[in-house]
């Protein structure tokens, strides 16, 4: 967004480098994510690099995160950040800037940028430029900011230029109404973003995640993350597992080298602690890195939910056959991951000192490849035993196989 002070009160807006296109803006989203205006469930980091770099096959290598970066300060500030990053492409070209603006300066709104050469702010990483980008949006929205990272939205904030606007808008600020004061002499500014946001949807949106590991990566440690029991990773194609794989390695290896394999979920705040099974040097270590955690057993321990929805287990609920599993001879243990879906299945893997029964969600049609990719990155020699029309009823066959947990 560029900026020029024409009086003591007032600034002037002067519009941004964008695409041209023939579409017609639907009402945008609001700027503020709510339970009824949540971020796309298919904007994941993976995807939304994979859009970008198909946009800009030249760029820049320090940009790789960006999309990870959106997702963590969006989340942080409550802000539909998928649209915010959709404006993001559409300000700087796709990364590919060209304007006064500099890729150097990592201010990917044009916060302070006049036209005639003025360049605007400058911001000390991507993250930074990111976390300035979203507060200034957040600003908009009619939320205070305190100590915003960019100078701009600390004078706007202060001068209250756009209080007596904000005042005008009934309802939540949308990004349709922010498009009218961002770049006024740019009427279709707002259909912009919705094109850059119709390409998504028709595109990468409805292909797997190349890399659903970024989701649980973003949200490692943070507040707020799903619960530890239950933490929704994106679809991965069969073929693409191999960074997957790394990250399960790393994450063993580091579980090693503090004394032990434990369970994690990297999309959990705070995944308790457990005993750990430390595999012989030939054996597999356990997937710590794919959301994987020994699932509380829902009857004999009621004080742990095994996510907000799941309703009290019984063994009525068991809603599919098992194709000839037999509960395990020795040591065992129940773990759980997801892919987002509404539907379970397990799988059974086994090392010479452990079987483990893994309750994984899937998604309704594409059930088959989402076990074959599980099976191939994180339980090498697994097979499918059981499909369940929810993960209570899942959980409890688990734990039927299972009775140790």
């Amino acid at each position: 967004m560029n900026f020029r002070v024409t009086t003591a009160a007032g600034l002037l807006v002067l519009s941004s480098v964008f695409l041209t296109h023939a579409a017609v803006a639907d009402d945008l989203p609001a700027i503020k994510a709510s339970s009824s205006n949540a971020v796309m469930s298919c904007a994941t980091p993976g995807r939304l690099m994979a859009f970008l770099k198909a946009r800009n096959e030249k760029l820049d290598a320090r940009f790789n995160d960006i999309a990870s970066d959106y997702m963590r300060h969006g989340e942080d500030l409550g802000m539909r950040w998928d649209y915010a990053f959709f404006q993001m492409l559409l300000e700087t070209g796709n990364l590919k800037f060209g304007g006064d603006v500099k890729a150097a300066q990592n201010n990917f709104a044009g916060l302070g940028a006049t036209g005639n050469g003025e360049r605007g702010e400058s911001f000390r990483d991507v993250s930074t430029g990111v976390r300035a980008h979203l507060e200034h949006l957040a600003m908009y929205s009619g939320e205070p900011v305190s100590n915003p990272v960019a100078e701009r939205t600390r004078k706007v904030q202060e001068w209250g230029v756009l209080t007596a606007w904000q005042k005008t808008i009934k309802g939540p600020m949308t990004f349709s109404q922010l498009a009218k004061k961002w770049a006024p002499p740019a009427r279709k500014y707002a259909s912009e973003i919705q094109q850059v946001s119709e390409n998504f949807t028709d595109g990468p949106c409805k292909s797997a995640d190349p890399h659903p590991e970024l989701v649980a990566a973003v949200r490692a440690g943070k507040a707020g993350a799903p619960p530890a029991a239950s933490v929704n990773v994106a679809a991965s194609r069969a073929g693409e597992k191999s960074a997957g794989v790394e990250l399960a390695k790393k994450a063993n290896d580091d579980a090693r080298a503090e004394g032990g394999v434990q369970r994690s979920a990297l999309g959990a705040g705070a995944a308790a602690k457990a005993a750990a099974v430390e595999p012989k040097p030939e054996a597999k270590a356990e997937p710590k890195a794919f959301a994987l955690l020994n699932a509380p057993k829902p009857e004999t321990d009621p004080a742990v939910t095994v996510t907000p929805e799941t309703p009290p287990v019984s063994k009525a609920s068991v809603g599919a056959a098992v194709k000839g599993a037999k509960p395990a001879a020795g040591p065992c243990k129940v773990f759980q991951a997801s892919y987002g879906g509404a539907k379970s299945i397990i799988i059974k893997a086994a090392t010479q000192d452990l079987t483990q029964y893994t309750v994984l969600d899937v998604n309704e049609g594409t059930e088959a490849r989402e076990a074959e990719a599980y099976i191939a990155a994180y339980a090498p020699g697994g097979k499918q035993v059981g499909e369940f029309k929810s993960q209570a009823s899942a959980l409890d066959k688990a734990f039927e196989l299972c009775p140790e947990g």
